[in-house]
């Protein structure tokens, strides 16, 4: 019956072509039903209860249940089904053969046969006490190989059970399983798992009331599911099952045969061509009526089709942009809805391997899953071990503390790291959120025994350099040996929703990229040039490292310079490189960063073989150690300070640069690098780093004979820095926002012990969020936006970006879109992802527009 204004909130709708249905009143199945019978599909007799019929019902308010089944004839037997807003919100489970009771099972005795007929009664009473009568489930398993006796042990235990006899009355049967699954709905816990999937709090449910088609007789009888893609590709194929003298979604489970032909056995299409041929045409009606790939549940009744349901097939993120790819290449959809149907971070799980979420997981502890993939190693605790079990060609996990520059080589080398202590912004994570490496921190129920090699879990059991484990940087679980893993696929799909990302976002992307390796990832993943090249990572490779200890130990600048000059053709060769895989796109090479004793062993072990290799007493490396260390070195002699009190070191880097553009435009092409000086905090820090540059420059185009142009800039990563840009912003190209040091001198907070205590903030809602992972958009936000708007204040072409962690968070891109920011720059495999969060947000502009 239709709703109008003088009837209750207990009103139902009997779905036709015309009736009132909308997805925000009646669910997305209701919706889907209609759409169904408006393209002539044979769907049962249906009725939708709205969102505010159900809340009725769980109040109290239960709907004519004697009136709702006159409208399915003289002897009704009905499902009942949820439909939420949104299918992925879940709902209660469906309950089926609603009406069943003593006199109908006698009549299907005689229409279908005795066992059909004790089956399907059967399996309403099992329904009925479980999830209405909320009884136990174990007293109701039965063995069907009898169903007289099945049946008969299912209405004693519910006699037995309840103290009384099973409903007969299917009006009062029909008003149970309403009401029970519209409280169900409103139960805390399913409010709670359904939030946790995104659904608002006050979110609604509607039912479906559907007359039953039971898929069982003496003619050809079953019921079955269909779909038209792999849901693991998105590739093009018919799959699902058919049973026999089955009802529901039984063909999942059992005895089922193929759809298809298929020379393993009997199939669908040989039993019922007709009912074959039928579902497949509508399978190609769906798509292009309902712009998606559908799957559809069916009921085969003494040979006729009548359709139960389609619902849109669950598929993994690769399968949807396949999906979402193909629809727009046949003019299905447009290409912009195409962009939007795809969730910018959903892409991550095409980029890396990720552990098969069908397989066992056997959980030894969890920490904070800082970079997304999964990989299966031996577990090492050095550097040193990790390249030695590459060279053995076997997979390592290096698990540490924490991890300090010194263990790049060991990251390189390892398939993925752990570690104890960290947070997202830690030295770990970002390092292996640059190389593509899985990565856990803060795995603090960990406890580490170094020296003896030994890892101690939470539950006691202790695992050895050697034991097989599982990173799972996805989701923080450290699994027990080598799990199921699912390799990453990069079709042609995934280029092309790439290719029309970029096409639409209007705020650029490049990658932060340190080596050859990651500059081709990044060029890949069509990066805009690369936004941040740390240079320091060049100088830990063995050769290079025992010259910068040289440097480092030299006692004038003429002998600082030699050992620099041995450097300067190496790292002449890293920009040559970098530049020429980037293809003319602007390279933005950051001059030396760190603290120099990062570059020195701290233990007596370590400075023993330094005196050695230098040929130097080992009192002699003790107190060049000790001079150089610092109370808090993050905060000391590092950037910019370092090159203005040891300018040797950005003298050689210039050169660098500059000749390595000097050769690449030589060759036909012309190359503009980008030099960029780090933690500036004074006008003055700038224009003395600037009179030596420039000098560097003018020396190396009367050298080489080639004019080349390039653009200074500066890393904005200290308050006073975004505080002061008007007055730095004339001296300069561009401002770079370095927000993961920004967010830590902001907050006064050390990202890499962050993660000890930052979840309880958190939970809390000290804050809203890790300030390290997601951007500060009021506090470090507020810094971004006054260094923006003074910077082109008084420099109004001055380009501005971010280069930290933030820049491949969907919501940060945002707020530096909206800032008015040029471009962001992050981790190469994260490049899709802000391409993907730049489209949807120029989209959403034009849609809102």
């Amino acid at each position: 019956m239709q709703n109008t204004p003088d009837q209750p909130v207990t009103s139902y709708t009997l779905i036709t072509e015309g009736a009132p249905i909308a997805v925000n009143s009646h669910g997305g199945r209701a919706k889907c039903l209609q759409r169904l019978t408006r393209l002539n599909m044979p769907v049962p007799r249906t009725v939708a209860l709205s969102f505010d019929c159900v809340r009725g019902i769980a109040q109290g308010q239960v709907p004519d249940a004697k009136d709702m089944l006159a409208s399915f004839g003289d002897r009704p037997v009905v499902s009942v089904r949820p439909s939420s807003e949104d299918p992925d919100w879940g709902g209660p489970g469906a309950i089926l053969n609603i009406g069943m009771n003593a006199a109908r099972h006698k009549v299907m005795a005689e229409e279908l046969g005795q066992e059909a007929a004790d089956r399907l009664y059967t399996r309403f009473v099992q329904s009925y006490a479980v999830h209405v009568a909320r009884l136990d489930p174990d007293e109701f398993e039965v063995d069907d190989s009898d169903s007289a006796d099945a049946l008969k042990r299912v209405l004693e235990a519910y006699e037995f059970e309840c103290e009384e006899e099973f409903p007969q009355d299917p009006a009062h049967q029909l008003e149970e399983v309403l009401r029970s699954m519209a409280r169900a709905w409103e139960g805390t816990t399913a409010r709670l798992l359904r939030q946790a999937k995104g659904a608002p709090a006050d979110a609604g449910l509607g039912l479906v009331v559907q007359e039953m088609i039971f898929g069982l007789g003496s003619g050809e009888c079953g019921s079955g599911v269909i779909r038209f893609i792999n849901p693991q590709t998105g590739h093009r194929q018919i799959e699902g099952r058919y049973k026999r003298q089955s009802q529901g979604r039984d063909a999942l489970d059992g005895d089922a045969v193929f759809l298809q032909k298929d020379a393993r056995g009997t199939s669908m299409e040989e039993l019922c061509p007709k009912c074959y041929a039928t579902l497949t045409g509508y399978g190609a009606s769906l798509r292009e009526k309902l712009r998606e790939e559908m799957e559809v549940e069916f009921v085969v009744d003494n040979g006729e089709l009548r359709i139960l349901d389609a619902i849109r097939v669950q598929r993994t993120s690769p399968a949807a942009v396949r999906v979402a790819v193909d629809l727009a290449n046949d003019k299905i959809i447009p290409r912009e809805e195409a962009l939007l149907r795809i969730e910018p971070r959903a892409l991550t799980e095409l980029l890396h391997r990720q552990v098969n979420p069908d397989a066992p997981r056997d959980v030894l502890l969890k920490g904070i899953a800082a970079s997304p993939g999964a990989a299966t190693g031996k577990i090492v605790f050095s550097a040193t071990a990790a390249q030695a079990s590459q060279a053995r060609d076997e997979a390592c996990i290096l698990v540490r503390r924490e991890t300090a520059p010194e263990d790049i080589r060991g990251m390189h080398a390892a398939s993925a790291v752990l570690t104890e202590r960290g947070g997202m912004s830690s030295h770990a994570a970002v390092i292996a959120r640059g190389l593509g490496l899985p990565c856990i921190v803060g795995a603090s129920d960990l406890k580490l025994k170094r020296k003896e090699k030994r890892l101690i879990l939470p539950d006691g059991r202790e695992l050895g350099e050697g034991d097989l484990i599982t990173v799972d940087g996805s989701s923080g679980d450290v699994l027990d040996g080598a799990a199921e893993l699912l390799e990453p696929t990069l079709e042609d799909g995934f280029r092309t929703l790439l290719t029309w990302a970029e096409d639409v976002s209007d705020i650029k992307v490049r990658a932060n990229a340190d080596t050859p390796a990651d500059a081709e990832i990044a060029r890949r993943f069509r990066a805009r040039g690369i936004g941040l090249c740390r240079t320091e990572h060049m100088f830990f490779e063995h050769d290079r490292l025992t010259l910068m200890r040289e440097m480092i130990f030299a006692n004038s600048p003429d002998d600082r310079a030699a050992a620099l000059d041995r450097l300067l053709p190496m790292q002449r060769a890293d920009f040559k490189k970098l530049f020429e895989i980037m293809r003319g796109e602007r390279v933005c090479i950051r001059l030396f960063d760190p603290p120099l004793h990062e570059f020195l062993p701290h233990t007596r072990e370590g400075m023993r073989e330094l005196a050695g290799a230098l040929d130097l007493p080992l009192s002699d490396v003790e107190r060049r150690v000790k001079a150089l260390s610092e109370f808090n070195p993050m905060l000391g002699m590092r950037g910019v300070r370092l090159g203005i009190t040891v300018p040797e070191i950005y003298d050689m880097q210039a050169r660098a640069i500059f000749e390595a553009a000097a050769e690449v435009s030589a060759e036909g092409q012309a190359i503009i690098p980008e030099v960029m000086i780090p933690l500036v905090s004074a006008m003055r820090e700038v224009e003395i780093v600037k009179a030596r540059i420039d000098l560097v420059a003018a020396q190396v185009r009367a050298a080489s004979g080639v004019e080349f142009d390039f653009r200074l800039g500066v890393m904005v990563e200290t308050p006073r820095a975004a505080l002061r840009a008007e007055e730095i912003a004339p001296h300069v190209s561009f401002l770079s926002f370095g927000t993961n040091d920004l967010t830590q001198m902001t907050y006064g907070l050390s990202r890499d012990d962050a993660g000890r205590f930052m979840s309880e903030y958190v939970r809390q809602e000290v804050y809203a969020e890790d300030p390290f992972h997601t951007l500060d958009t009021d506090g470090v936000g507020e810094l971004l936006e006054i260094g923006a708007e003074r910077a082109r204040r008084s420099q109004p072409d001055v380009t501005l970006s971010i280069c930290g962690e933030h820049g491949g968070n969907p919501e940060s891109i945002a707020f530096c879109r909206q800032a008015g920011f040029d471009y962001v720059s992050c981790s190469p495999f994260r490049v899709p992802v802000a391409w993907l969060a730049g489209a949807h947000l120029a989209l959403k502009d034009q849609i809102e527009s």
